[in-house]
């Protein structure tokens, strides 16, 4: 049980579980969840070679800026995996990949505007989050904290 594994992964972080139906768009899982859709964290997996991988997590009003996220982590390519790939790789299904209780703990970056915050993030099942401070989040997965995000082109956030 994918939601298990991240749910134990955060025992001794103190957080809040919940459960929700489904949800289409990003303003359907902040109303879900009670938050903001800024709140609402995406975890991105992102590839940056054969075998080496790390997790992104990017504010729901924002979108990885690849130039930035480039130089932050001295590479000249990266891309996103497919949802095989992705599952291959964390444990998860796309739309619930949580950075906690992967499979394999890839590094994380953080994006900076999240920091302070509370925020919501995936709980590695659909329809369940976690409501927790973002940096109870980035201190217990030792996130490098980072601007790596810019605004979404007004229209264009969903989940």
């Amino acid at each position: 049980m994918t939601e298990q594994r991240a749910l134990a992964a955060l025992e001794g972080i103190e957080h809040r579980v919940v459960r929700h139906g489904p949800v289409r768009s990003l303003a359907e899982a902040a109303a879900a969840r009670g938050v903001s859709p800024a709140a609402v964290v995406k975890t991105l997996v992102v590839r940056k070679g054969e075998g080496d991988y790390l997790f992104v997590l990017v504010p729901g009003d924002r979108q990885i800026s690849w130039p930035k996220l480039r130089t932050l982590l001295g590479v000249s390519r990266m891309s996103l995996p497919d949802a095989a790939d992705a599952l291959a790789v964390t444990g998860y299904e796309r739309g619930t990949i949580t950075p906690f209780g992967s499979t394999t703990p890839w590094p994380v970056v953080a994006d900076a505007a999240m920091a302070g915050q509370e925020i919501s993030l995936g709980a590695g099942a659909h329809g369940v989050a976690v409501l927790l401070k973002a940096d109870d989040a980035i201190a217990a997965l030792d996130a490098q904290v980072a601007d790596v995000t810019e605004l979404e082109p007004k229209g264009g956030a969903s989940e």
